[in-house]
């Protein structure tokens, strides 16, 4: 079975930085589409980025500039760099990816998602 494992999260102060990242375990063969997505209280989950296999990516426009999303495909891991956080950053961050991998001895793609880490930005 695929694992993904979300780590980074934690309380900063507006205007600070964090880096989350995202590991993919388990009978992968590949991975395509990685995603990060966030949902605050009360609010619907959003899509923030999107990392393609080919490291082509696209930023939520309440985002753009300040956050970057990168992948590690040797590690199967995805990282999403946050700069300049605000406030209303503060959520529950997913990671999301579309992964090949052997299901009961047959190669599918699948769509997996993380536990979610609590990313706080508050003075």
């Amino acid at each position: 079975q695929v694992q993904l494992v979300e780590s980074g999260g934690g309380l900063v102060q507006p205007g600070g930085s964090l880096r989350l990242s995202c590991a993919a375990s388990g009978s992968i063969f590949s991975i395509a589409a990685m995603r990060w997505y966030r949902q605050a209280p009360g609010k619907q989950r959003e899509l923030v980025a999107v990392i393609t296999s080919g490291s082509s990516t696209n930023y939520a426009d309440a985002v753009k500039g300040r956050f970057t999303i990168s992948r590690d495909n040797a590690k199967n891991t995805v990282y999403l760099q946050m700069n300049s956080l605000k406030p209303e950053d503060t959520a529950v961050y997913y990671c999301d990816a579309d992964v090949r991998a052997l299901v009961q001895g047959v190669l599918a793609l699948n769509e997996y998602w993380g536990q979610g880490t609590q990313v706080t930005v508050s003075s």
